[in-house]
């Protein structure tokens, strides 16, 4: 017995159905795929004006995290920011590549608008940071040297006093130990802790000997300081720590919880009994911190 399929479709049938579909097929191309359609206007993404926007884009994004209410900026001189300074406060990395160059010439942002212009950074981000960029007076006066009589015991001669902290490669060569290596290396590592405190912080330098830095010190003195405060170590937060010379993420990570633990540090004594303190190195350390 033969069953008659009720689905069979005459000829007519299947090439109205097939036609149908590829209609639909085509309806879809034109809606989802609108610039097949050869009306839409290209819009190049190399229009300065499109740059300038996801210029801006990229800035706003790069601020999200100064939004917050739990990060303040503290005031700061550009002329001794660090690169991980510079990453939080919201500059890439081309920006501050711009400022390490420009300060490597041992030239001098001393204002907003120098910042922003050096940097490249956006009108955005610079309104947010103006308010905390600080500018020495000295910053004008970088350049200026002082003499001062020394007498010896054949002789009285005049020898010239050099501040420490504007000193150049160049300045510092002319002691005799002092290399080309040496001497680039005292004036990075001046930028990393953001400029000279004490004398003493030569001993920091690797390569350095005790000789040469005595000599260094004959030559050269601290004769204007950057505006430091001393923070208190039973107030100051992680981030804070971590950005003092000497101290890491890691080891900032390490006082505070001693300090939560023992409620509150007492004496600089106490931190040599944290694993990976730098003890050598409490008189320097005492120079940015305070107990309170």
């Amino acid at each position: 017995m033969k069953f008659k399929s009720h689905f069979a479709l005459s000829r007519s049938q299947q090439n109205g159905i097939f036609i149908l579909v590829i209609f639909i097929i085509i309806l879809q191309i034109f809606i989802f795929f609108p610039n097949l359609l050869g009306n839409s206007e290209k819009i190049s993404s190399e229009d300065p004006e499109i740059e300038k926007f996801r210029k801006q884009l990229d800035s706003l994004k790069s601020l999200k995290s100064l939004k917050s209410p739990k990060d303040t900026i503290y005031p700061f001189n550009p002329n001794y920011l660090s690169d991980f300074k510079a990453y939080n406060l919201g500059l890439n990395l081309e920006q501050t590549n711009r400022l390490l160059d420009f300060r490597a010439e041992q030239k001098w942002i001393k204002s907003a608008e120098d910042f922003q212009k050096v940097t490249g950074i956006s009108d955005s981000l610079l309104h947010i940071l103006a308010p905390s960029l600080r500018f020495p007076k000295w910053v004008e006066k970088s350049e200026k040297k002082y003499n001062i009589s020394q007498k010896t015991a054949a002789d009285e001669t005049v020898a010239e006093i050099s501040d420490l902290n504007s000193a150049t490669p160049e300045d510092l060569k002319t002691i005799n130990g002092v290399g080309e290596v040496l001497s680039q290396r005292i004036v990075k590592y001046r930028y990393k802790i953001g400029g000279f405190l004490d004398e003493s912080q030569l001993n920091d330098v690797y390569g350095l000997t005790p000789e040469v830095v005595e000599k260094i010190r004959q030559r050269f003195k601290i004769l204007i300081k950057p505006n430091v405060n001393k923070l208190n170590i039973n107030t100051v937060s992680e981030d804070q720590l971590s950005e003092i010379p000497y101290f890491n993420e890691r080891l900032a990570k390490k006082i505070i919880g001693y300090r939560k633990l023992h409620e509150g540090i007492q004496t600089f004594d106490e931190l040599s009994k944290i694993d990976g303190f730098p003890s050598d190195k409490i008189d320097r350390i005492k120079l940015y911190l305070a107990i309170e």
